[in-house]
């Protein structure tokens, strides 16, 4: 499960330290009732499994209709470009990160070894990351198809650019993650092994840094992107609508700029929202683990797994968020007469490239 980024599986490390102070004696001989009730299958496990198993069936048909939809076009836009490689993001999590989760809690134990560990403790991650970046290229494409319009000889390139980064930078986010997590063994239970990153940091100080260093990766960086690049081209669309209402002879631009405002407001509200809603809980049980971790502990396993599946519900909404706003909204866009300010203009070129491109 995704809390083992943070929480390192508390349960279980919480298990390692009492056991010091506990009479050692071997797993084969002990009844599987006799076991702590966080080594046992319990209530916790379920609700991982039916959720991952919700959640990856919802992620799935979303994000293939994307991709689907985007194959069938004879030529793919920018930004119809950008949404692919958000999609093949979130099938990572899907059909990759959902499927250990599920298996992973299935047996409670890790049963797969070390080298497996290792590699999915990368992948767990790796798509979370390149879905965090892939937002922030999109973002970033919006802005620049707003805000410098007539660059338009740059777009392709810098999109290119882009993408290359976001890919690279999640493999080079994700790395550290095989170093760090590794298959332990229960002092007591020695039947008993788990993936996790018990006795690899020299302190608590640094295992908060790195965990603070993927909060802020994954979650602030691309908040702060969203926040600002949407609101900036919402500002500008305001501005430009203001500046067109003065000129009555253009009045028909008016109408036109009305619409993009609105529809602008609308896909900035619910980018910006539904990214907080799906992270935040997350990170909020994370901080406060970290701040007081006893009574952190205290809470109750379900709600604490509960509030980490809003996670993985980012790679389930992403297709239905970015696939109404810039494939579908294509589509359903009337056709204009051609003028001359809708040929050459800055506004004209702004409202084009934000919808079409």
């Amino acid at each position: 499960m995704i809390d083992n980024l943070i929480f390192n599986d508390m349960g279980n490390v919480m298990q390692l330290d009492e056991a010091e102070d506990e009479e050692s004696f071997k797993c084969n001989g002990t009844i599987h009732a006799e076991l702590p009730i966080e080594l046992r299958f319990n209530d916790g496990h379920l609700v991982t499994i039916i959720t991952y198993s919700i959640l990856m069936v919802i992620s799935a048909i979303g994000n293939i209709s994307v991709l689907t939809i985007i194959k069938k076009r004879k030529s793919k836009s920018r930004i119809q470009n950008l949404v692919m490689h958000l999609s093949i993001a979130d099938l990572f999590v899907t059909f990759l990160m959902m499927p250990f989760e599920i298996g992973w809690a299935s047996t409670v134990s890790w049963e797969a070894g070390d080298a497996m560990c290792r590699i999915m403790a990368f992948f767990r991650t790796f798509g979370l990351y390149l879905s965090s970046f892939v937002i922030i290229c999109i973002s970033i494409d919006r802005y620049y198809a707003v805000m410098r319009p007539l660059q338009i000889l740059d777009v392709h390139r810098r999109g290119k650019i882009l993408l290359m980064l976001a890919w690279i930078g999640s493999i080079l986010c994700s790395m550290p993650q095989m170093l760090v997590f590794h298959l332990e063994t229960h002092p007591n239970y020695t039947c008993y092994t788990q993936c996790i990153t018990f006795n690899i940091f020299p302190s608590y100080v640094h295992e908060v840094f790195y965990s603070l260093f993927g909060m802020v990766v994954m979650y602030w960086c691309p908040l702060i992107v969203i926040f600002y690049t949407y609101t900036s081209i919402f500002m500008e669309i305001c501005r430009r609508s203001r500046e067109r209402s003065e000129d009555r002879i253009r009045r028909s631009s008016c109408s036109f700029l009305s619409r993009a405002r609105v529809r602008t407001l609308k896909m900035t509200i619910t980018i910006i929202a539904v990214f907080i809603i799906c992270w935040s809980p997350y990170y909020v049980m994370s901080v406060w683990y970290w701040i007081d971790r006893s009574s952190a502990l205290k809470v109750d396993e379900r709600i604490q797994r509960a509030l980490f599946f809003f996670a993985c519900t980012n790679s389930s909404m992403n297709p239905i968020i970015y696939g109404i706003f810039n494939i579908r909204q294509r589509n359903k866009a009337p056709m204009r007469t051609a003028t001359i300010e809708t040929r050459v203009t800055p506004l004209s070129l702004s409202i084009k490239l934000l919808d079409c491109q």
